[in-house]
């Protein structure tokens, strides 16, 4: 049988002086970082920055060089990772690409973490499958396979596939890019669903438009560091730190840096 969490005194997930690195490079420097239960939140940056190390370090699956990164009161940090599988289990991530499996149709794809923990019989997980497609409005896909389907399609599916274990958190990995207008309005109009009904987000991305439409705090990450944290109103008048303006509003001074 499976174990069952603990209760979560402490409902959020946070990273505390955290720093990592890749060949010498430094990718974080003593990163704080908190999301609340039933917040909305941005990871802002250029492409390059660290933003989606951030979301894998806080899935244990990068291990940081120092600091401490927590799920709920559990400190994950060093954990073998069937210690704290069932805290992760909290967690689902839609994958910048889709990340789905070619060789699967929509519904094996959307039901495949379903079917691998078998903790439901087969008819409750193709109701669940099914419902979750909905919601996302390709239900009629669900005998597709993904070769089949279109960018925004394939977005749109695996946010169903992160939704069908029911997360409590649900991270986004630059859902927008690649994406039509249209397919832009599609996920921002999903998240804010999501959000609706509860669910915390954390986005990482270098679009503005799609992080003020579908949050409500936001976190800009320069040269390895957290230079701003606060709401779109204090972002916004945010004029004079290094980065952050250009970032906000490039100008020729801008090109090639």
């Amino acid at each position: 049988m499976e174990k069952l969490c603990e209760p979560h005194i402490n409902d959020s997930i946070r990273m505390e002086k955290v720093s990592y690195s890749i060949g010498g490079r430094s990718i974080l420097e003593d990163f704080d970082f908190c999301l609340e239960r039933g917040g909305n939140r941005t990871i802002l940056g250029v492409s390059g920055s660290g933003k989606t190390t951030i979301l894998k370090l806080l899935l244990g699956l990068l291990i940081p060089d120092s600091g401490r990164i927590f799920i709920g009161d559990l400190c994950i940090t060093g954990l073998p990772e069937a210690d704290f599988m069932c805290q992760r289990k909290r967690i689902a991530i839609v994958f910048q690409g889709g990340a789905l499996f070619d060789s699967m149709t929509v519904g094996e794809n959307v039901g495949y973490r379903l079917f691998e923990e078998a903790l439901h019989p087969e008819e409750e997980i193709n109701r669940i499958v099914l419902e979750k497609l909905s919601f996302v409005g390709v239900e009629s896909a669900v005998d597709l396979y993904p070769a089949e389907l279109s960018g925004g399609m394939k977005k749109r599916v695996a946010i169903a596939r992160a939704l069908a274990a029911d997360p409590d958190y649900i991270f986004f990995d630059e859902p927008t890019t690649g994406l039509d207008p249209i397919g832009v309005f599609n996920i921002c109009s999903l998240m804010q669903r999501l959000q609706a009904e509860g669910k915390t987000t954390l986005m990482v991305t270098h679009d503005l438009a799609t992080a003020f439409a579908t949050s409500d705090r936001f976190t800009f990450l320069h040269n390895a560091r957290m230079l701003f944290d606060g709401s779109e109103t204090e972002l916004r008048g945010c004029t004079t730190v290094p980065g952050l303006s250009e970032f906000l509003q490039p100008t020729k001074s801008s090109l090639f840096t």
